[in-house]
């Protein structure tokens, strides 16, 4: 009983082993996992905190983009209402047709045209023609709104209000430029964040069923170490049984060594079993 009950204890220390080597491995498993996990989750609040500091400059620049583009309104309607006194005047003063601005655009776009394209003599004769007219009803224009000062004022008043609004809409544009920047940057890094965010998941995933094994290890060997005790334990129950039964033995072969002895000192003649008694009980 006894060397069955110590086989069985030495091979729950083998396997007791086992498990814990496994469970410590599988904790530095774990672990790993862990570390690795927690990183990703610190990088992805990173990248949130950027984007979302992207996102805030984006807001600011389209606050901007609001801003001028109310003053930009404001000021077109402001120049419209004076370019229509200007076509008032114009009408009033039989100068209605092309605007000056107009006939010198027409003029720029001509002479490109003669520097640039291969004409015929004829083409070419009548390109220059043409802007030579152009250059005579842009002077005779130019001098009939100059002679008109209300008209002139008022023009000149409008043409600056125009370039007023025009610069507006330049910094409207800037500020709308980088409201897209900022916009195109957060919408890539909340995309980073979300990456990263699912490779944390998967890492977390990973940890847990690597604890969930260390867990298993760890329990198997619990009960093992259990077993052991209780073998320890009932081991120590039949050594003090053994014992017992080995003291009780002992006094009874004492009991019959006296009794041979006593026939020895009578003068009686002992066998060789007798002899053996004698000697195990201490006696001879």
């Amino acid at each position: 009983m006894q060397k069955e009950l110590k086989d069985k204890r030495k091979d729950l220390r083998e396997t007791s082993e086992e498990n814990k080597n496994k469970r410590n491995e599988l904790n530095a498993q774990a672990s790993t996992l862990a570390s690795n996990r927690n990183e990703l989750n610190k990088k992805t609040k990173d990248l949130i905190n950027e984007a979302q500091e992207y996102k805030k400059l984006r807001d600011e620049n389209n606050e901007k983009v609001q801003e001028f583009k109310d003053l930009r309104d404001k000021t077109n309607e402001k120049a419209n209402e004076l370019f229509g006194k200007v076509d008032e005047l114009r009408s009033a003063n039989n100068l209605t047709g092309p605007s000056l601005k107009e006939i010198r655009k027409d003029i720029d776009r001509l002479e490109f045209s003669q520097q640039t394209e291969v004409l015929t003599p004829s083409k070419e004769k009548e390109l220059v023609n043409k802007i030579s007219e152009l250059r005579k009803l842009y002077d005779t224009k130019k001098k009939q709104i100059e002679s008109n000062t209300e008209l002139n004022d008022l023009l000149t008043e409008a043409q600056e209000i125009r370039e007023e609004a025009s610069g507006y809409h330049s910094t409207l544009s800037e500020y709308a430029q980088k409201a897209q920047e900022y916009h195109d940057k957060m919408i890539t890094t909340f995309k980073e964040a979300d990456k990263i965010r699912a490779e944390s998941d998967t890492a977390h995933k990973e940890f847990v069923q690597i604890q969930e094994k260390a867990d298993e290890q760890h329990k198997a060997f619990i009960a093992a170490q259990k077993e052991i005790r209780d073998i320890d334990k009932e081991l120590r129950k039949l050594k003090k049984k053994d014992g017992g039964r080995k003291g009780a033995d002992m006094e009874e072969v004492r009991k019959d060594a006296e009794d041979i002895f006593d026939k020895f000192k009578s003068g009686e003649k002992l066998t060789t079993e007798n002899l053996m008694t004698l000697q195990k009980s201490g006696l001879l």
